[in-house]
């Protein structure tokens, strides 16, 4: 009886190996390519983990595809997202890396969004985002508080609505009282750069894991080119302990509820942090797919060196967490979407 029930179990496993289903699953990506589409310039950090995911998800993937990156940058990742959602194809053979935080133009900019936000197909996120914020070493800003008291506001580099560099200002302006010049327009991040150096802009917002592994910014901590004035965590970066928080700074200024509310509800776009899209649409098998291939890779040793190498971190969200993630993001009452327009307007 003990062979009986072995045979059983083999034979029904080779039909399952042999079901039209899953021999489609295995065929459909030998020889092909996917192309992941970066909402950024080359060189940032969405452009460095999509090129770091994209050399190593094929040989997770039945079939083992091809990669390759595509840098769509504009308008805060914008144009990415807008390409994946109206004109890339559901077919699996192209994904996108945008910015966790669109969802906040939906919410606030209906008109000038082609997508719903809630109806990507949600691969997986390799992290999880905190920001900080910078100002030039040489500027007459050394706290909060100096720019709260300055008769002319700081000017602050953003590539738009939607990012760090535009909501992190605007979050400081409602609960801390301060005022800050955004100037818009930057392509990417390396265009910002340039400009703090050049003296054009004093300061800028930017995630955590960014500033901390690429350059230009070790060498400006070396040179002493910038000071950090606060990060956006609920407790401060054990690699930044001398940097309060913007939790700290609110208790000092006495911010109210509704302020911190706001707060909240913003910056929860880090627990979406760097998201790996498809569009809507997607065959659910395939879907499913690039959704268990997306976690191996995150387990992948050699992916984890090449991090490592990179000087960035693994945190990553599978894409049914990231999915609920999203459509929770979109679904506010009427009031906290009005004060968001309020706060987060141009």
């Amino acid at each position: 009886m003990k062979r009986v029930g072995i045979s059983i179990a083999v034979f029904f496993a080779s039909l399952i190996a042999w079901h039209p289903i899953s021999q489609a699953q295995s065929t459909f990506y030998q020889g092909k390519t996917i192309k992941t589409v970066v909402g950024y310039l080359a060189g940032d950090g969405f452009d460095r983990w999509a090129r770091i995911l994209s050399a190593h998800l094929g040989k997770h993937i039945a079939g083992n595809p091809e990669f390759i990156v595509q840098n769509m940058p504009g308008a805060s990742s914008m144009i990415a997202a807008n390409y994946i959602y109206r004109v890339a194809k559901p077919d699996g053979l192209t994904i996108g890396a945008i910015g966790g935080s669109l969802y906040l133009d939906q919410l606030t900019r209906p008109k000038e969004v082609q997508f719903d936000w809630g109806r990507f197909s949600w691969l997986g996120s390799p992290d999880r985002i905190e920001w900080l914020f910078y100002m030039r070493s040489d500027a007459p800003y050394k706290t909060m508080e100096d720019i709260r008291k300055a008769s002319e506001p700081p000017k602050c580099s953003t590539t738009g609505t939607g990012t760090s560099g535009h909501f992190v200002p605007r979050l400081l302006e409602e609960t801390l009282k301060v005022r800050i010049k955004l100037v818009a327009g930057y392509q990417g991040g390396s265009e910002q750069d340039l400009a703090l150096e050049r003296g054009e802009v004093q300061c800028r917002a930017l995630s955590v894991p960014t500033f901390l592994s690429r350059e230009p910014f070790q060498t400006w901590r070396k040179k002493g080119l910038v000071r950090l004035l606060l990060q956006t965590g609920q407790k401060r970066d054990p690699r930044l302990p001398d940097v309060p928080t913007l939790y700290e700074l609110m208790d000092e200024a006495k911010t109210p509820e509704f302020g911190r509310r706001l707060v909240t509800l913003v910056l929860a776009s880090g627990n979406i942090g760097r998201p790996y899209i498809a569009p809507p649409g997607l065959a659910p098998d395939r879907l499913k797919l690039l959704r268990e291939a997306f976690m191996k890779a995150m387990n992948d040793s050699e992916l984890q060196a090449d991090v490592k190498k990179n000087r960035l971190e693994v945190h990553p969200t599978n894409g049914e967490d990231l999915e609920r993630i999203a459509r929770d993001s979109v679904t506010q009452p009427p009031e906290i979407i009005e004060l968001m327009k309020k706060v987060l307007g141009e």
